[in-house]
């Protein structure tokens, strides 16, 4: 039988390792992956790259994050004033598209997407909330070979929007949620 130490984990386009430190912190040998340098403390536990270059390696699970700039229906009032907008979301989409043909457990987290961007039906909607925190983003999942996760501790009576209340860049908008992480892991 395989150790949990022995079970590799992927967690594609991360440079905040919220959800690479959850699955380390539960004996996995998690690394995170993206572009840019990480933010997690950890920089021995992370490639950065495009990591269309570890996708041949074999992985136990991978969870991605993929760009939803151009993908999410936030972006639904630009892509109408902008014909280079279409063009981005054809290559975000064929990115996105890329973490549904893996060959292990995968799941691929992004918010609610663009009706033009085509993406597959997502199998769950999940919310901060419902994991310990207490603002409401709700966030999609699509899981291949894995169950849906299960809320943790719900925080619904007076949860906040994130994306309106947090203050910050969309890259502070887009760091991923500890309790989620922590839930994914365990």
């Amino acid at each position: 039988m395989i150790v949990k130490e022995e079970k590799k984990v992927l967690v594609a386009c991360e440079y905040s390792q919220v959800v690479t430190v959850a699955f380390r912190n539960m004996g996995y040998k998690a690394y995170s992956c993206d572009i840019i340098d990480c933010e997690g403390g950890h920089p021995e536990w992370h490639f950065k790259c495009n990591v269309q270059e570890l996708l041949t390696e074999n992985w136990d699970l991978i969870i991605a994050h993929p760009p939803c700039t151009y993908l999410s229906r936030v972006s639904a009032r630009w892509i109408k004033n902008d014909p280079g907008r279409t063009i981005e979301m054809g290559k975000a989409r064929e990115f996105f598209m890329m973490f549904t043909q893996l060959n292990c457990p995968t799941c691929i987290e992004n918010p609610y997407p663009l009706r033009a961007a085509n993406l597959p039906k997502w199998t769950q909607v999940i919310c901060p909330s419902d994991f310990g925190h207490e603002f409401t983003k709700h966030t999609c999942l699509w899981l291949y070979d894995l169950p849906p996760l299960l809320p943790t501790h719900c925080h619904n009576i007076n949860a906040r929007s994130w994306v309106f209340n947090c203050g910050g860049s969309g890259k502070k908008r887009a760091r991923f949620w500890e309790g989620i992480a922590q839930a994914m892991a365990e």
